[in-house]
């Protein structure tokens, strides 16, 4: 190989090697970009899952003022029907007593008569 071939071949692979000096370079600012990119995403995914969570827990806790409003009506009302409930109970206690008290009276009116 000549002097000239060398000095050509050598100024060669100077220049691949700084062409590839560069590629790697930008591939690594490439990689640095890119985890800026993801870093600001998981940022601002975790602000909205964060924000989705809030108004979610806000939600099930007006749901839960909601139901527990509604629970209150019904055991109320629960509650008055169980008082009637024990009013007509009652009632029919006494109607019961009344008959047994009545029967007792014609039993002992028949027993008399018959004697």
């Amino acid at each position: 190989m000549t002097e000239l071939q060398e000095q050509h071949s050598s100024s060669s692979i100077d220049v691949i090697s700084k062409r590839a000096q560069e590629l790697v370079e930008k591939i690594n600012n490439s990689r640095a970009s890119n985890q800026k990119v993801m870093d600001s995403f998981q940022e601002n995914l975790l602000a909205k899952v964060t924000e989705t969570c809030l108004l979610m827990k806000e939600h099930m806790y007006t749901v839960y003022e909601d139901n527990g409003n509604e629970m209150q009506v019904k055991l109320q009302e629960l509650s008055e029907v169980l008082e009637s409930c024990t009013k007509l109970n009652n009632e029919l206690l006494e109607a019961n007593r009344a008959l047994a008290s009545l029967r007792e009276g014609l039993a002992v009116s028949q027993t008399s008569e018959s004697q």
